[in-house]
């Protein structure tokens, strides 16, 4: 009985929590008006405060599903994210990813899905903090190029959400844009537990117990070692299955089982 009581008061947490995304999203134009009203793509101190204030709005959030029980998450050495010149390369087993990552540092760039600009939710969000729809163009890796000049930017090299097998499988792009343009790669892992908000989930499809994310930062990688008497592709080619490796390695562990009510 107890269990089914605290079943019921995630899903109406989580059916909750749905709403406030939304609707905060929405309203967020209004916050974000400043920014939004004369966007300049090239003005740096403007795109990080709108990021700051987008990163308040969502640390908020991840507040409201802790205390509601619907997760909890354990962060580990995001002091080393942020820097200048750093592509930082994520795993992406959930929907909430880039907010609980977003939420706990906001001084990144962020190269995210061009379809996105039609979510009413994001738009403003995406507009104001200067992020980069993924245009798969020459365009883009120019735009990557000239922001690892002064800023980090996040990516998520697998282009979508990972599936319900686990196995993390890297475009390499993402890691092309490392060794053409950023000072470091930073891989940073995230492991949950039950897995959940997969992609074409309901979300009414809550699992059984409460989530846990654990999201630790791993260790530089410098392009240079890799391109060292490497041509560009067969360096981009051995980088990348190193990092199918190490994301795969590190994130083995979790359950695969999809633990629905």
């Amino acid at each position: 009985m107890a269990e089914k009581l605290d079943w019921l008061r995630r899903f109406f947490a989580t059916a909750l929590g749905f709403i406030i995304f939304g609707v905060v999203g929405v309203l967020s134009k209004i916050l974000l008006y400043p920014y939004l009203r004369n966007p300049d793509q090239h003005n740096l101190a403007r795109q990080l405060q709108a990021r700051r204030l987008v990163s308040r709005i969502w640390s908020l959030f991840v507040r409201y599903l802790i205390c509601s029980g619907i997760l909890t998450v354990n962060y580990q050495r995001f002091e080393r994210l942020g820097r200048a010149g750093q592509l930082v390369l994520v795993n992406h087993p959930s929907l909430l990813d880039v907010v609980l990552i977003f939420s706990r540092q906001y001084r990144f760039n962020c190269i995210v899905k061009r379809e996105l600009l039609e979510n009413p939710t994001m738009r403003s969000s995406i507009l104001a903090c200067g992020f980069l729809p993924n245009t798969e163009s020459e365009e883009l890796l120019e735009q990557c190029h000239h922001a690892l000049q002064q800023q980090s930017l996040l990516l998520f090299p697998e282009g979508t959400r990972t599936g319900w097998d686990g196995i993390v499988k890297l475009h390499r792009g993402a890691v092309s844009i490392g060794l053409r343009s950023a000072k470091v790669i930073t891989p940073v892992v995230i492991k949950m537990s039950p897995l959940s908000f997969k992609k074409n989930q309901p979300w009414y499809k809550i699992p059984n117990t409460r989530i846990h994310y654990e999201i630790v930062v791993g260790e530089d990688i410098d392009p240079q070692q890799w391109l060292a008497e490497k041509p560009l592709p067969i360096a981009s080619r051995r980088l990348n299955a190193y990092l199918e490796d190490y994301f795969n390695s590190q994130t083995q562990d979790q359950s695969k089982e999809k633990s629905w009510n």
